[in-house]
C-alpha cells in the first residue's frame, strides 16, 4: 500500500515539473483559427465539440475509476445482482441523442455557410496538374502556373547531407509564382483537374476542396487580414505529391490592382518576346531555368532520369533525333506515361528555350535552336486547323 502511494506521488511530481519548453509546440497539434469568418466558426465549432468530448470522457472515466476504487473486493464489496434497468437504458439513450443534436445544429449551419458562394465578387479557377497548379482569374483574363520553387526543387534531390538551413521553416513550401488575392472581397474558387484527382487546401482560409478531372467543385473565402497563407495538395496524386505546395498572398485592394496591371504588362511583353530572333545562348540560359522548374523532378539535375520510371534526357533518341519528334513530345506529351503535355502550360518562349536547352545540354550538343516565333506559328496553325500535330509540318522553319 505504501509503495502504491509513493508511486503516485512521484508521478504527480514528475508531471508538475515538466519543462514549459516541452509544451511549447502544443499549439501546433491543434487546428489553426484562420483569417476568415468561416475559419473562425470552424475553429470555434471544433473547440466546442472537443471540450464536450473531454467532459464526457472525464465523467465516464471518473465514474469508472471511482467505482473500481470504492467497490473493490479488498473492501468487502459485493457485486449487485440485477439484469437490466429500464431507467438507465432510457437515460443513456436520450442523453447522447440530446448531445448529438446540440452538436449537429451549429455544425449544419457552418457547413451550409461554407457552401454559400452567392454574392461572390471575383472568381478564380484552380486546376490541378501533376505537379503544379494553374490559376485563372476569370474576371481579369489572367492565367499562370504555380509550382514548387526551383531552388527548393533542386535542393530536395541533393544528397541527404545538403545544407537546407538557407530555406528556413518554409522549405518545400515556396512556389515560383503565388496566388495573389485582395483582402475584403468574397472570392469564389472553382476547382478541377487535368489529369488525376488533386485537393487544394489552405488551412488559414478554411478552404479544402477536391479537384476532380471533368468536374467543377466550388467554395469561397473572404480574407480579412493581409499576409502569406500556405497549404498543399492533400490528395495522393502521384510520385511528387508531397512537393505541390499552395501559397496565397493576400494584399490590400490597391496593391492587388497594381499587381493586375503588372501581370497584363508582363503578358504583353511575353507576347512581344515571341516575335524576335533569340540567340542560342539566350535560349539555353532561359531553357535551363524552365528545365529546373518543370523537368528536373522527373529527369533529374544531370538529365539521367530515374531508371524504370522516367527516361534520361542525356543521349535520348527523341532529344538527339528529329526535332519534330522532340517538339511533338514536349507539346503533346506521351499517352499513358507520366510525360504530360506542356503545350498549354508553357508560353512560346519557354517552350522554344527548354527544347533548345535539352538539345544542347547533358552532352547532347547538337548545336541547333528552336525559335519562339516558330513555336507561336506552330501552335496557331494547330488551333486553326483540325489537323493533329503529326499531320502538321512542324519542321518548317525550325533550325
Amino acid at each position: 500500500m505504501r509503495f502504491g502511494i509513493i508511486r503516485w506521488v512521484l508521478i504527480g511530481l514528475a508531471a508538475a515539473v515538466i519543462p514549459s519548453v516541452a509544451m511549447a509546440d502544443w499549439g501546433a497539434l491543434n487546428m489553426t483559427e484562420g483569417v476568415t469568418e468561416v475559419s473562425r466558426q470552424v475553429y470555434g465549432l471544433h473547440m466546442a465539440i472537443f471540450y464536450i468530448c473531454c467532459i464526457i470522457g472525464a465523467l465516464v472515466f471518473g465514474v469508472m475509476f471511482y467505482s473500481i476504487f470504492k467497490h473493490r473486493k479488498s473492501q468487502g464489496a459485493v457485486a449487485a445482482d440485477f439484469h437490466e434497468s429500464t431507467t438507465v437504458e432510457i437515460v443513456w439513450t436520450i442523453v447522447p441523442l440530446v448531445i448529438l443534436i446540440a452538436m449537429a445544429i451549429p455544425a449544419a449551419r457552418v457547413l451550409i455557410k461554407m457552401e454559400d458562394f452567392s454574392d461572390s465578387e471575383m472568381s478564380i479557377k484552380v486546376t490541378g496538374y501533376q505537379w503544379r497548379w494553374q490559376y485563372e482569374y476569370l474576371d481579369e483574363d489572367i492565367s499562370f502556373y504555380s509550382q514548387l520553387h526551383p531552388e527548393h526543387n533542386a535542393a530536395r534531390q541533393m544528397d541527404s547531407g545538403a545544407d537546407l538551413s538557407q530555406f528556413g521553416e518554409n522549405y518545400l513550401l515556396e512556389v515560383d509564382k503565388p496566388l495573389v488575392v485582395p483582402v475584403g472581397k468574397k472570392i469564389r474558387f472553382l476547382h478541377t483537374a487535368a489529369d488525376v484527382i488533386h485537393s487544394w487546401w489552405v488551412p488559414a482560409l478554411s478552404v479544402k476542396k477536391d479537384a476532380n478531372p471533368g468536374f467543377i467543385n466550388e467554395n469561397w473565402a473572404l480574407i480579412e487580414e493581409p499576409g502569406i497563407y500556405r497549404g498543399k495538395c492533400t490528395e495522393l496524386c502521384g510520385r511528387d505529391h508531397g512537393f505541390m505546395p499552395v501559397v496565397v498572398h493576400a494584399v490590400p485592394q490597391e496593391e492587388y490592382d497594381q499587381w493586375v496591371v503588372e501581370q497584363r504588362e508582363q503578358m504583353a511583353a511575353n507576347a512581344n518576346k515571341s516575335d524576335r530572333q533569340w540567340s542560342k545562348e539566350e535560349l539555353v540560359a532561359q531553357g535551363e531555368k524552365v528545365y529546373g522548374a518543370n523537368c528536373l523532378g522527373c529527369h533529374q539535375v544531370d538529365g539521367q532520369g530515374i531508371p524504370g520510371m522516367f527516361p534520361a534526357i542525356a543521349g535520348s533518341n527523341i532529344v538527339t533525333g528529329d526535332v519534330s519528334t522532340h517538339v511533338q513530345t514536349v507539346l503533346m506529351g506521351v499517352a499513358n506515361t507520366p510525360m504530360s503535355a506542356f503545350g498549354s502550360k508553357l508560353n512560346d518562349v519557354d517552350l522554344a528555350a527548354v527544347i533548345t536547352y535539352q538539345r544542347n545540354a547533358f552532352g547532347n550538343d547538337l548545336g541547333d535552336t528552336v525559335q519562339p516565333y516558330q513555336m507561336k506559328s506552330l501552335r496557331q496553325g494547330l488551333m486553326q486547323s483540325s489537323a493533329t500535330i503529326n499531320q502538321f509540318d512542324i519542321t518548317e522553319g525550325v533550325n
